[in-house]
């Protein structure tokens, strides 16, 4: 099979990766509009159990991953001067230039063409191939020419979110709240090599125009932030944009869904199908999935059309409680004021507790009690588990076309 993937992101490389690894007689070409190392934002994170999928679908691409990966275990929440640390489970982080290139590195070994600095034409069509891959992102042009066949739908979120980088290297998941004359401002910090890490800030419309920082450029812009967040950044610098490629951006988080995943030969992956908010760290982890998906529904039949569909039908309902849990986690940054002025230890709880559909319909102090009764009491537990699914499900009914 001729396999195109277009774009060069983590879903399209490791895709090249198991398709040569099924059979190396596929030729497989990933183009990417960028030079090679250039890439937007710093580190991403995943959790334990996806490096175990990796290694299952192609062990010497999951080693390299998790030997230049960090690990943390902690959770700790700086709210006013008051600071409050939790155990979680196990994350990961890896800078995002250096998975790259460690996935493509992998995917020439094997005999794939991962041609830089060679965009594609949409509007003169898809390469030749027999299957073309999407993989260009949440603005991919390849489906943004067949829009109304994909049924495209972005939907802005409220609050305002910037994607930076510190010399503050986190030994754990850190939050950090701070009040404002004009309301709160927030930034979730973790490490992804041992001289960086990532630090989203997030707040408000109103706090963020209020602040000025709608009007700043990005020295002024960060110079703020780091008065703000002097605290948990213990006086280290944050960074914009990794490369010298324009200064880092303020922008809403567009919420991305389709009809349907596929026309013809030509298919979607990653961002292109479907993204999910930033607050729950699984862009990266769902990209790869699909990839794995997508391989393994290709690898099963020869005949495309089949497999495509599996493709989408598989995923689809896989993505549909990460989809949910993305979906509270946003509402619950979003109401913030909600929570923020519990007890810092009762707040980080709820912020844990953030996924669930029954918590903004009830009081958050008491949902504290109830959560931390059901921890104790089997019946409460098994009703509380019983309890969120349909809510949820009452509240957001999935429609006709299932969207995702």
């Amino acid at each position: 099979m001729k396999v195109a993937c277009v774009g060069g992101g983590p879903a399209g490389l490791y895709l090249s990766i198991l398709m040569k690894r099924q059979d190396p007689s596929h030729e497989i070409t990933v183009y990417e509009r960028n030079p090679a190392g250039s890439t937007y934002g710093w580190g991403v994170t995943y959790w334990g159990g996806l490096i175990d999928k990796l290694h299952r679908h192609d062990p010497e691409s999951a080693r390299a991953i998790r030997q230049n990966s960090v690990r943390w275990s902690d959770g700790v929440a700086h709210v006013r001067d008051c600071t409050t640390r939790h155990r979680g489970d196990e994350g990961f982080g890896i800078g995002r230039r250096r998975l790259l290139e460690l996935l493509a590195e992998r995917a020439a070994s094997l005999g794939v063409r991962v041609e830089f600095e060679h965009p594609v034409d949409a509007a003169a069509g898809p390469p030749e191939a027999d299957l073309v891959v999407a993989c260009d992102g949440v603005g991919s042009a390849l489906r943004e020419r067949h829009a109304d066949h994909f049924g495209t739908e972005a939907v802005a979120g409220r609050n305002m979110y910037i994607w930076l980088g510190t010399t503050k290297v986190f030994d754990s998941f850190t939050f950090g709240f701070v009040e404002t004359a004009h309301g709160w401002i927030w930034c979730y910090g973790y490490g992804f090599s041992e001289e960086h890490s990532t630090c989203i800030v997030e707040c408000s419309p109103a706090t963020w125009q209020g602040l000025g920082l709608h009007r700043m450029n990005e020295a002024d812009g960060l110079a703020l932030l780091e008065r703000l967040f002097a605290g948990p950044l213990g006086g280290h610098r944050l960074i914009g944009r990794s490369h010298a490629d324009g200064s880092a951006q303020w922008l809403n988080f567009r919420t991305l869904t389709n009809r349907t995943w596929h026309r013809g030969n030509l298919v979607l992956l990653g961002d292109a199908a479907h993204t999910t908010h930033y607050s729950i760290g699984a862009g990266t982890t769902l990209a790869l999935e699909d990839a794995i998906a997508l391989a393994t529904a290709l690898g099963d039949t020869r005949d495309l059309a089949p497999a495509l569909a599996r493709y989408e039908r598989e995923r689809r309902s896989a993505l549909l409680p990460v989809q949910s849990a993305a979906r509270y986690s946003a509402q619950w940054y979003e109401n913030l004021p909600r929570y923020i002025n519990l007890a810092p230890a009762h707040m980080f709880a709820l912020l844990g507790q953030r996924h669930s559909p029954l918590l903004p319909h009830i009081p958050p102090q008491l949902y504290y009690r109830i959560d931390r009764a059901a921890g104790q009491l089997e019946p409460l537990r098994k009703l509380k588990r019983w309890l969120g699914p349909r809510l949820a499900t009452t509240l957001h009914p999935r429609s006709p076309s299932t969207r995702s």
